[in-house]
């Protein structure tokens, strides 16, 4: 098995085989995201993606249940690309449970329904999409390439194909100025087709990023922890999803707050209220995630 550069992959994929079937992000230029700045998007040759996974199969046996392909929208591939290198992987591991790329907005939108249904019917079960935010002014300033309404229409027809949508709200990625429409809007837009999974993340701004250098020269002003617990008070409160999961899968967040919505929202709001009573100190200063 190959693999260029640093692979990143989600929290929930830390279990899953990584085969590389694009190396980059098409994108990559979000004024928040360091991960791909060392490295030209191109799409690895399928039968090199093939090879690799035999060489998987070969190692690890027939058994891996759950696989990822990184890099950074992969989704971008030729859908009969995509689908050629699922179903051999199908083959390969005849136990596999899950299959899962990332994916934005933009690209999915390139995709037709009915290719989304042929990548649901070879066998692709999950995408992760990055929405970082559902307020339209929140991500033109993030220069993350997408709106509210592609969100929307993107996690509508991945969610018609049967597809999972794993979606990802960037507390704090916004600043104090647009905290609270940040919150708001990203419910609104969540709550416009209840993806199944809801991915809390954190802001912290990466060296080598123009929100780095808008951080270091004064002009964006991190949020403190309570500032950021408020914001994912407002969010939770404003969500309306039907069976979407809750999640606080990472490190760099400030609270442990998970639960399926709407059943426990109140409970999650109840163990945010509690965590704003303790005092500041106790959480990590804002610049110490700072890379």
């Amino acid at each position: 098995m190959r693999y260029e550069g640093i692979v990143y992959r989600p929290p929930s994929e830390a279990g899953s085989l990584l085969i590389q079937a694009t190396i980059g992000c098409p994108h990559n230029r979000c004024a928040f995201c360091g991960l791909y700045k060392d490295r030209k998007f191109r799409v690895r040759p399928v039968e090199d993606i093939k090879a690799d996974l035999r060489a998987a199969r070969e190692y690890y046996g027939e058994g891996v249940q759950s696989l990822f392909f990184p890099d950074g929208n992969t989704i971008v591939m030729k859908t009969e690309q995509l689908v050629d290198i699922i179903r051999y992987a199908r083959s390969c591991f005849p136990y596999l449970e899950r299959i899962t790329v990332y994916g934005s907005a933009r690209f999915v939108n390139k995709k037709s329904p009915e290719e989304l249904g042929a990548l649901k019917e070879a066998g692709l079960n999950r995408l992760h999409m990055g929405m970082e935010s559902g307020d339209d002014v929140v991500l033109e300033k993030i220069c993350k390439g997408t709106s509210s309404a592609e969100i929307i229409s993107a996690g509508t027809k991945l969610k018609q194909a049967g597809i999972q949508v794993s979606e990802y709200f960037l507390a704090g990625v916004g600043g104090r100025i647009y905290s609270e429409q940040h919150a708001i809007n990203s419910a609104k837009t969540l709550n416009a087709f209840s993806p199944e999974f809801i991915r809390l993340r954190t802001f912290f701004p990466h060296r080598g990023t123009p929100m780095y250098d808008a951080y270091k020269s004064g002009e964006f002003v991190l949020q403190t922890p309570h500032e950021t617990l408020r914001e994912v008070r407002l969010l939770l409160e404003n969500l309306e999803c039907e069976g979407s999961i809750f999640l606080s899968d990472h490190s760099n967040n400030y609270c442990n707050v998970n639960g399926l919505l709407p059943r426990d929202k109140a409970l999650m709001i109840a163990d945010l209220d509690e965590l704003l009573t303790y005092d500041e100190r106790l959480f990590r200063t804002p610049h110490k995630g700072v890379l």
